[in-house]
């Protein structure tokens, strides 16, 4: 496992210390997609470690509580034990001529004694048996919490490591889209930007659908092909890979897997507002495409200030 996690590189500089030519738009998706590849397979090891975790503390607590339970049973022995070494004395103890002289019936008090006496050699045994098993349980209890702790070691590193990945994937994406947008004139005016996606799965294809119909006016409840409101191009864009989603907000929320921010794909759903009611498609770089609203044309915006309610993986 340690090696594996030694493995995972982090690509090259992207500025170099000597005046180098700096790397066109196509060879900053590569290295986009590069690092999306570390990300995933670093976030997979992640999931497996975590559920390593899981088991371990459900062993260490099981480890516990059978300590706990002998540590119990060893206490109601010993005081059995003692009720009979007790009784005993009382009586003058268990081959004692005088009592069994005194004794009104001395087959009766021989019978006791003889019980009283198997008893305590079984309590006895018992006890030691008890013994044994806490020294086990204090075994296993101790190795439960050792892997418990080796396996947060694990999480806890391939956390750190995927952390630093993504504030690569961030500065690679923001140099990606810095030039693409310079390269436009910017996306402050309703302009075609040309913008290399990382990633061929059916996600990324959506999102390059979708900038395909940049410039396209807003229509409410259009969706497609020459006009669009905001879920209208979400669906008529995956419709183009093969999946069919419905045109609405609420139910398009429902249609994949939730994902925070920091974990944003390209073709990944973005949505604003409590309610839902307005979504875009994540392309990169905290950018996205949509139809914005009435008057206004399907374009290329910052995720910016807009009230993020939460992004939704469609598809890989």
């Amino acid at each position: 496992m340690t090696a594996a996690l030694m493995a995972v590189t982090f690509g090259s500089p992207l500025v170099s210390a000597t005046a180098e030519p700096k790397p066109s738009l196509n060879d900053l998706k590569n290295q986009v997609e590069h690092l999306y590849n570390q990300i995933e397979s670093l976030t997979e090891q992640y999931n497996g470690q975590k559920e390593r975790l899981k088991q371990a503390q459900r062993s260490a607590e099981l480890a516990k509580k059978t300590l706990s339970k002998s540590e119990s049973d060893l206490e109601a022995k010993r005081a059995r034990a003692g009720m009979y070494a007790q009784d005993a004395y009382m009586t003058g103890g268990l081959g004692s001529p005088l009592t069994l002289a005194m004794s009104g019936d001395p087959d009766a008090y021989l019978d006791r004694v003889a019980t009283t006496y198997a008893l305590q050699l079984q309590q006895g045994e018992e006890v030691a048996q008890i013994g044994k098993a806490m020294a086990t349980a204090e075994r296993a209890k101790a190795g439960a919490k050792a892997r418990e702790a080796e396996v947060k070691k694990l999480v806890s590193d391939l956390s750190s490591q995927r952390d630093k990945i993504r504030g690569l994937v961030a500065k690679t994406e923001g140099s990606l889209f810095k030039r693409a947008l310079s390269q436009a004139g910017g996306y402050g005016r309703a302009t075609r930007i040309e913008i290399p996606i990382p990633g061929e799965g059916k996600a990324a294809q959506a999102a390059k659908w979708a900038l395909t119909q940049q410039l396209k006016p807003y229509v409410w409840g259009a969706a497609g092909p020459s006009t669009f409101d905001c879920s209208g191009l979400v669906l008529w864009a995956y419709q183009k890979v093969g999946i069919s989603l419905p045109h609405y907000t609420g139910d398009q929320w429902t249609a994949g897997t939730h994902i925070s921010r920091e974990d944003l794909r390209p073709g990944d759903l973005v949505f604003f507002y409590s309610d839902l009611h307005h979504v875009g498609i994540y392309i990169g770089g905290g950018m996205m495409v949509h139809a914005p609203r009435t008057g206004d044309v399907v374009r290329v915006v910052p995720l910016g200030n807009r009230p993020f309610a939460g992004g939704v993986r469609i598809a890989d």
